[in-house]
């Protein structure tokens, strides 16, 4: 019955009405317009929220079981941050050129065509972003019942996830500006507990340096098969762990469109998030193999976390209480970063015409797109009652590595038939940093594929079933061009200096 009423929360996104597309798209101009409301700051604080969850927090211990020293681990994790910051790096020319909402949705149309963009914003919307919100909401209540000494009921968890998305949705309500400083805040005291368990450990952990010239292959390792153990297979788990601690750096293109200045301001948020993210993994990693020996980090449980074990040392019982609520925070602050960001995505497909228009619908208070968030967290409400995400998204890991290939493969496109585009920023060592990350995705693609075929052509079967509305929707729409994704549509085109940037002929 719950994935039933969860096709009920979704359906509208398929339901066209009886509005002709011309009058969709004057219905969305004539709206109130979103408003660049998020300087360096806030923008930056976005990514790090977002990238930092719970993965620092317990990845080292595979990672470690992966590659046995502590100096091993800190070079995956170096290694995943380069190409991290390979993304971060064509990801700043993209969005600085298309400071439009939904980010990939634009560079990956611009450059491959309409199907493809609406494919991404059908996976991202109703498929990774509802699905994600829901699972990461679900992390939240659990790390509280943890608090509450296990107390919470099967169906209290879920009354309770189900109120947490409901609390966000009503936060990413409010004006870009109010969101920016609640990121903001909270970024802070993210970067704070993280950095202070890591200098906390040097200085009050009672560890040794000589940690790091110690090994952890006699380390328990539970739940760590021996194939991925030591080795260049074990570092390329390794890097694959550390990459995807590194996941959620571009989300901060979905609101593009809400940045001030965002030929200077995004891509300085997206290098300098994605440096300080670096820097952060690294100084709490340090920190871990300063207090725990390699083989004490390989042997925490698998139901436990490093980050635990090394506040327990320093503070005894209490130490794991304090990270758990540290853990609520850093949970609550990527799923507030996550329902803020991929709203962007529905509303830019509903200016398109390739939603329903009252998708597109602005607050004329807020200047938010209200539409698109109640969708993006009445289908997350669907998917937390269904239980249907964890499957949905082990299934669609591998279409997010293709998208993500194709946004930035997309520079080489839009280099080629958008030669004089205006481009506020050009990507430093073109064309070896983009290709930089693309080969990393195509290592990732390939090797799942190969270890989860099922799975792989599963996500893809999933993400064609977009392709009958994308027909419906597009059956009286005009071909697209590059051109056409480079601005957005409406009045705030006209801020900060967008003006001047080239518009296709009939773009208003």
């Amino acid at each position: 019955m719950g994935t039933a009423w969860l096709g009920g929360v979704c359906a509208a996104a398929s339901h066209p009405g009886k509005t002709s597309v011309s009058e969709n798209r004057a219905s969305a101009n004539a709206s109130a317009s979103l408003v660049r409301g998020l300087t360096l700051v806030p923008a930056t604080a976005l990514i790090v929220t977002n990238v930092i969850g719970t993965g620092v927090f317990v990845k080292v211990r595979v990672m470690t079981c992966n590659v046995g020293t502590p100096w091993m681990v800190l070079l995956a994790y170096v290694v995943a941050g380069v190409l991290t910051l390979a993304g971060a790096l064509t990801f700043a020319e993209l969005s600085a050129m298309m400071p439009r909402s939904g980010g990939q949705y634009n560079f990956i149309g611009a450059a491959f065509g309409r199907v493809w963009a609406f494919l991404y914003g059908w996976m991202e919307t109703l498929l990774d972003g509802a699905a994600s919100i829901a699972a990461v909401a679900i992390v939240f209540i659990i790390f509280l019942n943890d608090l509450l000494g296990g107390t919470l009921s099967s169906v209290q968890v879920q009354l309770l996830t189900v109120g947490t998305i409901v609390a966000v949705t009503l936060l990413t309500l409010a004006s870009m500006h109010t969101n920016g400083l609640l990121v903001t805040v909270i970024t802070a005291l993210k970067v704070l507990l993280v950095a202070g368990i890591g200098i906390a450990a040097f200085l009050f952990s009672d560890g040794s340096w000589a940690h790091f010239a110690a090994s952890g292959a006699a380390g328990a390792c539970e739940g760590v098969p021996s194939s991925a153990r030591l080795g260049a297979t074990g570092f390329g788990a390794a890097v694959i762990g550390a990459l995807w601690g590194y996941n959620g750096w571009a989300d901060v293109s979905f609101v593009a469109e809400e940045v001030r200045e965002p030929g200077r301001t995004l891509p300085r948020a997206l290098i300098g998030g994605s440096v300080l993210i670096i820097g952060l993994y690294l100084l709490v990693n340090a920190g871990y193999f300063y207090a725990l020996s390699p083989e004490a980090v390989a042997s925490v449980p698998e139901a436990s976390s490093v980050a635990g074990a090394v506040m327990a040392r320093m503070l005894g019982a209490g130490g794991a209480s304090l990270l758990t609520v540290g853990m609520m925070l850093s949970t609550f602050g990527a799923l507030h970063s996550l329902s803020l960001s991929v709203a962007r995505v529905p509303f830019a497909m509903a200016r398109d015409g390739l939603l329903p228009r009252t998708f597109a619908t602005v607050s004329p208070r807020a200047r938010v797109p209200t539409h698109a968030i109640v969708l993006l967290g009445a289908c997350a409400v669907g998917f937390a009652f269904s239980g249907a995400f964890d499957v949905l998204t082990d299934l669609i890991v591998f279409m997010l590595l293709l998208f993500n290939g194709l946004a930035v493969a997309s520079i080489y496109v839009l280099r080629r038939t958008l030669p004089n585009a205006v481009r506020p920023y050009r990507v430093w060592g073109y064309p070896v940093v983009p290709a930089l990350f693309l080969a990393a995705t195509a290592y990732l693609m390939v090797n799942m594929f190969l270890a989860t075929p099922g799975r792989a052509l599963a996500g893809l079967g999933i993400v064609a079933l977009g392709l009958p509305l994308y027909a419906y929707f597009t059956r009286r729409l005009p071909p697209s061009r590059p051109e056409d994704w480079l601005v957005e549509r409406g009045p705030a085109a006209q801020d900060d200096g967008l003006e001047s940037m080239p518009r296709a002929p009939g773009i208003r």
